[in-house]
């Protein structure tokens, strides 16, 4: 939720967030520095803040734990997506909120993205690399238009960005496409930022197409194998988690 000052009365005049739950993806460790785990307590509060809900990966354990209990203990609903295999490991003691088990990782990121309607990213390691670039090409794609945001704390992510940047200068990715990055050091400003994003970026293909593929795409595939005749994969296709 967003506060403004009405210039013609000087009264303070809330304005409802856009977003009613955002995914956020960390670390299950809290990192060498404090401000890490400091970013992740005050990004926690500026959600509750806002009125805006946490989609996350269900852990309880280092940047993870700190951001769920953050919203949770602020009175917002807290719902964590986390993998059967993984409940060991990322859980260590009591959760907060709604926990959603399921059977793999791909699972995982369709439920978290199906939840949110904004992405941010916090430090963290192989994992939450995964899902922030996964999340940036579904948009290049044109599968979704969710803003995505990353919380560049103490410039933990300088040299992705460097990438980003070589990426663009060598011809990989389009100018434009570098903007679906929203940028900010601070869990406000991020927010604030995402609030008045819109995509400039062309979409590699239209969100309607995507939707009709999916609506008209087959149960079952079928696949030509030489001299072998043909072999029959039975798909179980669930809606696209972006839809």
């Amino acid at each position: 939720m967003e506060i403004k000052v009405d210039e013609e009365s000087a009264e303070v005049v809330q304005v409802p967030s856009r977003f009613k739950r955002i995914c956020v993806f960390c670390g299950s460790s809290h990192g060498k520095k404090k401000s890490y785990q400091d970013s992740a307590i005050e990004l926690g509060k500026e959600l509750v803040a806002r009125e805006i809900d946490l989609v996350y990966g269900g852990g309880s354990v280092g940047l993870m734990g700190l951001v769920s209990q953050a919203v949770y203990s602020g009175g917002r609903h807290v719902i964590g997506v986390i993998p059967k295999t993984l409940m060991p490991r990322e859980i260590s003691g009591e959760t907060v909120g709604e926990v959603k088990a399921v059977s793999g990782m791909h699972q995982r990121k369709a439920e978290m993205a199906r939840q949110s309607d904004a992405f941010i990213a916090l430090p963290g390691g192989y994992g939450t690399l995964e899902e922030l670039l996964e999340v940036i090409a579904w948009a290049q794609l044109g599968i979704h238009d969710k803003p995505v945001g990353l919380l560049n704390v103490d410039g933990y992510y300088n040299p992705f960005l460097s990438f980003i940047a070589k990426a663009v200068e060598e011809g990989f990715i389009k100018p434009t496409a570098q903007h679906i990055l929203v940028l900010a050091p601070s869990p406000k400003e991020l927010i604030e930022k995402l609030e008045e994003y819109s995509p400039e970026h062309e979409k590699v293909v239209p969100k309607m197409n995507w939707e009709m593929e999916q609506l008209s795409y087959s149960q079952n595939c079928e696949i030509a194998v030489p001299k072998e005749g043909k072999v029959i994969m039975e798909a179980q296709l669930e809606s696209r988690p972006w839809m």
